[in-house]
């Protein structure tokens, strides 16, 4: 490599011009995104900047542009190529005066005391070590995933994880004739729950008119949590794996009492060793699977009775949760994930922490055998993120146009629908205005779902009543002593006895079964967390976490920059009060460090670092630069700065009680709005602009959700298609 190196080429690598990844933008109005080297508009900073495809741009007629109902002059877009490419950013050694990239130097740029910290490049540190002039930092010196709190959930997953790899290592040693040292095991594993915050899901409200009469809840409470797997790689911790979880405890309101949604689940393919387990399956595998099931049993202790999963790979050049995967790492397809999912709940279930498997589909949709149940949308449980609502909106929406005739006059053939006689002769008797609808949307919904329903996982923690479908949690469940999946809650139970001899259990059968009863006794009367709210802004949401890695560059596609990337993720971690971004000087195209910049006053993302203001004077701008304020970071480990910290922090979360509270549309604080956005918890809230700011996450949110339905709809379609030609 000396050999290959230039003047410009880093010391550490031997490269000289490194690229990020582009971060994916989106076209505001319809979501798609626009693609690499295409022409957008866009206008508007931060949070709330706008991008525009350019049909989107075309449809609008005349000279204003409609977002979130505001209209916005096309004069005050900028036209654009998404071709920006953005280079690695570079540090110098103040010992050699060697250049390196910031990455290969696992070079921290937010703890650079405005471009005035000293920095010694690994080879001069080594050789200062070696000659006896330094002595190496003691790895408490810098806060990693073990120094992030701990709690009851993060402890007892670790726990598990731990026994189970050392049982898992112990067996292959056997096997191998090997002692447990002379095989390779998983080292330096820490789990943590880095969020942990009450929310509040509002339920959507076209589905919501259908069942107005019925008091079905408008919203759902329920606790948003983030759970993280780091790895210690040559020294380095990594971000292996991570999930966001939804628990509705018992205080939510039916039908999403006790349920637990697995939203999200994204890992980067950096696992050591690199070996097969004893079970034939990857080490790393066995670990994923391991953090699951302790996540399940901790569920299922806790007093929750189903998990639900959704099997959906994320969608070619999207991410889930970790941006930007490395290219060896391919995406499985929903079959291979649906499998993956399906070997971990089998091995829940030999624990019996699993106490049965079913899908979305065969469990609310289909009432057939013994079940009983009324066959309603108002029973299907609502997840944030989940395919069904965002797909119940639409199909609402279908029906209301259908109804409304306004797909009457379009060419083509149109979709034949079910009528009321239809739903009648299917034994259908309340068939009034909602009841109609009701049952009209299950059946297209069913319709929808059907072809992909092994992709919907219901995973049931407590056993459900056949009758009533209900997961039973106190009392008795009476039980067949002879088909052992046949079971009755005390309810169903009681109205049982009451039938005729013909009607019960097993029907069309001569012979009665008799039940037995056993009593439910390991299900806690609630649901409580006993572990304390854990707020993150920068994993508040996937999304967020996203745009924080996005804007940052911090990407997994190499381990390089997963061991930097993670780096900052546990800087920003430990740094709650510390800017998310950095921002970049518009000459140079260099970070600007803190306090070392200038700022137009007229337009929202004109920045310029001191170099370059001192050089052009700002000269060749035309409006007033003022000067950054200066926010001087200190050492991480600096006594006088971890107290300056605690008081920033205090601040912060007096400022966030103040936002919660605050309803002024003058506030002296700048960020009340945004932070107050961000808290409240209020649906019908008053606060200025706090809709508003809700509203765009919302629909960053609904965007998402959209492009993640469109592709498994496509998916679909392609499935039909390649069935029909081989059958063809």
């Amino acid at each position: 490599m000396e050999h290959a190196m230039s003047e410009n080429s880093c010391q550490l690598c031997a490269v000289e011009k490194l690229t990020f990844e582009p971060p994916p933008i989106y076209c505001t109005p319809c979501g798609a995104r626009i693609k690499r080297n295409a022409m957008y508009y866009t206008m508007g900073a931060g949070d709330t900047r706008h991008y525009f495809c350019i049909p989107c741009y075309n449809e609008a007629r005349g000279d204003t542009i409609v977002v979130d109902g505001t209209s916005i002059p096309k004069a005050r877009l900028e036209k654009k190529k998404n071709d920006e490419e953005t280079e690695e950013w570079w540090v110098q050694c103040d010992k050699c005066e060697a250049w390196q990239h910031q990455i290969c130097a696992l070079f921290n740029g937010r703890r650079n005391d405005g471009g005035e910290a000293e920095y010694t490049c690994p080879n001069c540190y080594i050789q200062e070590v070696e000659r006896g002039e330094r002595k190496p930092l003691p790895q408490s010196a810098v806060l990693g995933a073990k120094d992030l709190p701990r709690t009851i959930l993060s402890d007892q997953i670790e726990q598990r994880l731990f026994k189970r790899l050392k049982q898992e290592r112990q067996e292959r040693a056997r096997l191998q004739g090997k002692s447990f040292d002379e095989v390779s095991g998983a080292e330096s594993l820490v789990v943590r729950v880095v969020s942990s915050v009450d929310k509040k899901l509002e339920v959507k409200q076209r589905f919501l008119e259908i069942f107005q009469e019925e008091n079905y809840p408008t919203e759902f409470p329920y606790k948003s949590k983030v759970v993280l797997l780091f790895q210690k790689i040559e020294g380095v911790e990594v971000c292996l794996f991570g999930m966001y979880v939804q628990e509705f405890g018992a205080e939510c309101q039916f039908p999403n009492q006790r349920r637990v949604y697995l939203s999200y689940l994204d890992s980067v393919k950096y696992f050591r060793p690199e070996i097969k387990a004893v079970t034939g399956e990857a080490l790393r595998t066995f670990v994923y699977h391991e953090i699951l099931i302790g996540y399940l049993e901790y569920c299922k202790k806790r007093g929750f009775t189903s998990c639900y999963i959704w099997a959906c790979p994320p969608l070619k050049g999207e991410d889930y949760i970790l941006y930007c995967h490395p290219e060896i790492q391919k995406t499985p397809k929903s079959d291979k994930l649906r499998e993956w999912y399906l070997a971990m709940l089998r091995k829940a279930a030999k624990e019996n922490i699993v106490v049965d498997l079913t899908n979305l589909y065969d469990h609310f949709f289909v009432s057939n055998g013994e079940c009983k149940a009324k066959v309603t949308a108002a029973r299907l449980p609502y997840f944030d993120g989940d395919y069904w609502p965002g797909a119940a909106e639409d199909l609402i929406y279908q029906m209301r146009q259908e109804e409304d005739g306004k797909k009457q006059n379009k060419k083509g053939p149109t979709k034949k629908t079910i009528t009321k006689r239809a739903l009648k002769a299917s034994g259908q008797s309340d068939l009034s205005g909602n009841a109609s609808k009701d049952l009209l949307l299950m059946h297209k919904l069913g319709e929808t779902i059907c072809p992909m329903k092994e992709d919907f996982i219901m995973v049931h923690l407590q056993h459900a009543c056949t009758h009533c479908c209900i997961l039973m949690v106190s009392g008795n469940r009476w039980v067949c002593n002879q088909c052992k999946s046949f079971q009755l809650c005390e309810k169903c139970y009681e109205a049982e006895k009451k039938r005729e001899e013909r009607e019960r259990h097993p029907i069309n059968q001569r012979e009665k079964h008799p039940l037995y009863p056993v009593e439910i006794t390991d299900v806690p009367a609630d649901t409580k967390d006993k572990d304390e709210i854990l707020e993150s802004e920068f994993f508040d949401t996937r999304q967020a976490f996203l745009s924080l890695c996005q804007g940052n560059h911090y990407q997994y596609d190499t381990l390089r920059r997963a061991k930097h990337s993670s780096m900052m993720v546990l800087y920003h971690l430990h740094n709650p009060t510390a800017p998310a971004f950095v921002t970049t000087c518009n000459i140079c195209r260099l970070d600007i460090e803190t306090g070392q910049g200038w700022r137009c006053e007229v337009c929202p993302d004109y920045d310029v670092c001191n170099a370059c203001y001192q050089k052009d004077g700002g000269i060749e701008h035309p409006h007033r630069l003022t000067n950054h304020p200066s926010i001087a970071e200190r050492d991480a480990q600096n006594k006088e700065a971890r107290q300056i910290r605690v008081l920033q922090l205090r601040k912060m979360l007096d400022l966030l009680v103040h936002a919660s509270q605050c309803r002024s549309p003058l506030c002296q604080y700048p960020n009340c709005r945004k932070l107050h956005a961000r808290a409240c918890k209020e649906s019908e809230c008053h606060v200025p602009r706090c809709r508003d700011l809700k509203e765009h996450l919302r629909r960053l949110q609904q965007q998402s959700d959209s492009r993640r339905r469109a592709a498994v709809m496509e998916m679909m379609r392609q499935r039909a298609a390649e069935v029909a030609s081989n059958a063809g």
